[in-house]
């Protein structure tokens, strides 16, 4: 995306969606539901899930439509929907499940060797696990500089954070990890 007939298209199917077309904002949602789906597939647990997200994502897109400026692309737009609708989310479960204690997430984890190298799988569910116990802003900024290879200031224009704060973020939560890690070692 980004190309100047991308906008320009995406400019044109907003202007038909906000006079009443449905359709031309169901076109959006094709254009863009790859980088939504991205998003979302970083976040959640599960398909499902995954495409709540994205359901919700698009919903609130489509309530807000008419207070897109237009002074960025509107993928940059939707995606900072969708990071706010995915830490919504965030925070929610975290709410409804409670903070899970670092013995909870360092048993789920088991005890590995640490001579032997690990599987590709294994490391993905031993980082999902370790991220299970992040709070939901650490788990955001976690995923956006490490996982999406965002930059900082790309973190704070979709966050709504300072870059400062982003940077503090970010530290504060890799330190959570790696204690979680070095806790699930321990074991």
């Amino acid at each position: 995306m980004g190309a100047p007939d991308d906008v320009q298209a995406d400019e044109r199917l907003i202007q038909e969606a906000l006079s009443g077309a449905d359709d031309a904002f169901a076109d959006l949602v094709r254009r863009h539901k790859r980088r939504v789906f991205a998003i979302a597939g970083r976040f959640a647990r599960d398909r499902s899930e995954m495409e709540d997200l994205c359901q919700e994502t698009f919903v609130r897109a489509y309530r807000g439509l008419g207070k897109y400026r237009g002074d960025a692309p509107f993928e940059h737009w939707l995606s900072r929907i969708a990071v706010h609708t995915c830490y919504d989310a965030l925070r929610k479960r975290r709410r409804e499940e409670g903070d899970v204690p670092l013995d909870t997430v360092a048993f789920s984890l088991a005890a590995r060797p640490h001579e032997e190298e690990l599987s590709p799988e294994r490391a993905r569910s031993i980082l999902s696990s370790a991220m299970a116990g992040l709070s939901p802003k650490e788990r955001l900024v976690v995923t956006l500089l490490e996982l999406e290879e965002k930059s900082v200031r790309e973190v704070a224009a979709l966050t709504g954070w300072s870059e400062a704060n982003v940077k503090v973020r970010a530290h504060r939560a890799r330190k959570a990890l790696k204690r979680i890690l070095e806790a699930c070692d321990e074991r």
